[in-house]
């Protein structure tokens, strides 16, 4: 005769489970969930610099791509387990010693569908922290100024915006400005 802890529904996530983490790799399952949520952002203008899907076999060897660039970490955003979401961390390259304490947020973006529950406030977190780990003191990006959510984010995260560039992007004919913003990332605090 069973007991009642026999008769459990099995274990499911519980609600709007939210997960951010640098992908070294991924599984056909998880590259076809992150192409789905490129390609939804793009559609709806988030889409880090395409105005039109470029097809299915271009995005899978994008992100494959990026995975291969020593200069550049990807971060993973995860809604209930599924992709739905990433950024990219870019670090500069050895030959830009200058610039060296600084790394640029790049490319960040929530499918449509995954937005509302927190998960681009706590992707660009999740950046800043891996930017902070390596030691980098100043994270720099920037957007279009029609990506207004993503500005009120970031605004909201203690970027400051040091300027605009008036012909920043093209879209449907039209040029738009884009925002340049920079933080100071403090170091972690250590434990006594």
């Amino acid at each position: 005769m069973a007991d009642a802890s026999d008769l459990q529904a099995p274990a499911r996530p519980p609600p709007d489970e939210r997960l951010v983490e640098r992908a070294e790799s991924f599984t056909e399952e998880e590259l076809n969930a992150l192409c789905e949520a490129a390609h939804s952002a793009i559609i709806e203008g988030g889409g880090f610099g395409w105005i039109n899907p470029p097809g299915r076999l271009a995005l899978e060897s994008y992100f494959r791509g990026v995975l291969l660039v020593p200069e550049r970490e990807l971060f993973i955003a995860r809604l209930n387990g599924t992709i739905v979401g990433s950024a990219q961390l870019l670090r500069p390259p050895r030959n830009n010693e200058a610039q060296a304490f600084a790394a640029h947020l790049m490319h960040s973006f929530i499918a449509p569908y995954a937005r509302g529950h927190g998960l681009a406030r706590l992707l660009t977190l999740r950046v800043e922290e891996g930017a902070r780990a390596l030691g980098y003191q100043v994270l720099n990006l920037d957007v279009r100024e029609t990506q207004e959510a993503a500005i009120r984010l970031y605004d909201s995260l203690g970027y400051v915006r040091w300027g605009t560039h008036p012909h920043y992007a093209r879209v449907g004919g039209e040029t738009i400005r884009g925002h340049h913003y920079y933080k100071l990332l403090k170091p972690r605090a250590r434990k006594a």
